[in-house]
């Protein structure tokens, strides 16, 4: 597979269209319009962390659910970061640097995994409120050039 210089992991949100959709078209809150658009713009892979479906990629069709990983316990949450890893071994090319827009409970058991998959990984809006990250998001997506 590939090596690529930057991938981007997007968590998946619970505002979503009724009908099934590309995944990137599929969630619909604020937050992962902007999210979407800030990796977007910089041109680089990306996949969506879904709590149903585990790695995503952005155009394929998935129909709406109800689904969260803040929701399911310790064990269910550790099993889906087991599924995620082994799709991130089939589906996800290599990276130098890994950026993680994803709440705790979506990067808790899979951190130390990408730390091998990369030389860096990141999570900028690390400890920030939703409103925060919003207004996060909404700042570096304006000042960025696509590649």
């Amino acid at each position: 597979m590939e090596k690529v210089e930057t991938i981007y992991l997007v968590s998946c949100v619970g505002g979503k269209r009724a009908i099934p959709a590309p995944a990137k078209d599929l969630y619909q809150s604020d937050w992962f319009i902007k999210a979407r658009t800030y990796v977007e713009a910089r041109g680089s892979r990306w996949f969506i962390l879904s709590a149903k479906h585990g790695l995503v990629q952005p155009d394929e069709v998935i129909s709406p659910y109800e689904q969260t990983l803040n929701t399911m316990g310790i064990s269910e949450r550790r099993n889906w970061a087991r599924l995620v890893q082994k799709q991130m071994d089939e589906r996800m090319p290599d990276a130098g640097r890994i950026v993680i827009l994803a709440g705790q409970r979506y990067r808790e058991f899979l951190i130390d995994y990408l730390k091998g998959r990369a030389r860096t990984v990141e999570v900028p809006m690390e400890g920030l409120q939703i409103g925060k990250q919003l207004s996060w998001l909404g700042n570096h997506t304006a000042h960025v050039s696509p590649r």
